[in-house]
């Protein structure tokens, strides 16, 4: 999918919602456990009832390989059903992969060839040949790790090297990359008073911005200072949408909670 094509579907739809596809078995509702795959049962059910409001599935994969075979089977199971059924929606494996130059590009066949991802997320730390392989991949996209929603972040990420915080290194120095058109970032939401700074280096990459409910980030604060003139937002949320009820309305709960963020998204589309 192109960057052309996604921003089509986010006019179309009025929404730049990503829905996060974090399955935790402790946490869903208690009659899908006695189905054959209750992991993909469970997403197939909240793709049903939520795909005409976002624009995006974000299936965070550590949450399908921490059930080995089984769960790597129920990704594959969720990637295809997307594919085959939603196919103008924007697919998002959120593996935070990055490694030499030959392991990436296995990482990236997994995800792009195998699984038919239109995106991944990658981890810069390891630099340029850890990243390229995965820009190679015509049409598709790597997600690359800005500044990301998490405490940790301030360990590293906004520490000064000779004179300017990490991530703009990290985000000024990937544009340099081969294919790096390819590149998108991810920025939490709970960082949006550096979102100005971030545009003024990116000022169209797509960011992918987790943080948003379960987290505290605030909509309308990252909008404010991170909407481009493509739109160039993904709005992630995963628990306050998926985990918004375990009773057998599950389905129905998670269509309200991303409804409230879609038309929150059309009233600030609208106003742009």
């Amino acid at each position: 999918m192109t960057t052309q094509q996604l921003t089509a579907q986010i006019i179309k739809k009025k929404s730049f919602l990503c829905i996060g596809l974090d399955v935790d078995l402790n946490k869903i509702p208690e009659h899908l456990l006695q189905t054959e795959d209750p992991i993909f049962e469970f997403n197939k059910a909240i793709i049903d009832a939520t795909h005409h409001l976002c624009v995006a599935y974000k299936p965070n994969t550590a949450f399908y390989e921490a059930y080995g075979l089984k769960g790597w089977k129920a990704l594959e199971k969720t990637i295809n059903y997307l594919n085959t059924n939603h196919p103008d929606i924007f697919t998002i494996a959120d593996a935070k992969r990055g490694d030499i130059g030959n392991t990436s590009t296995m990482y990236a066949k997994a995800f792009f060839e195998d699984l038919a991802f239109d995106s991944v997320t990658v981890a810069p730390y390891m630099g340029k040949d850890s990243v390229e392989p995965f820009l190679a991949f015509k049409d598709k996209h790597t997600i690359m790790l800005a500044l990301t929603s998490n405490q940790g972040a301030f360990d590293f990420q906004t520490k000064t090297v000779e004179g300017k915080e990490l991530y703009k290194h990290v985000l000024e120095t990937s544009k340099s990359w081969e294919n790096s058109e390819n590149l998108m970032y991810v920025v939490g939401a709970t960082k949006a008073e550096y979102f100005t700074d971030i545009r003024k280096i990116s000022p169209n990459s797509f960011l992918l911005v987790p943080g948003v409910g379960a987290q505290g980030g605030n909509l309308q604060d990252v909008c404010k200072y991170g909407i481009s003139d493509n739109v160039g937002l993904l709005i992630n949320s995963s628990r306050g949408i998926i985990y918004a009820s375990n009773n057998n309305d599950f389905a129905e709960a998670a269509a309200a909670k991303a409804k409230e963020l879609q038309q929150q998204m059309e009233v600030i589309l609208n106003s742009k």
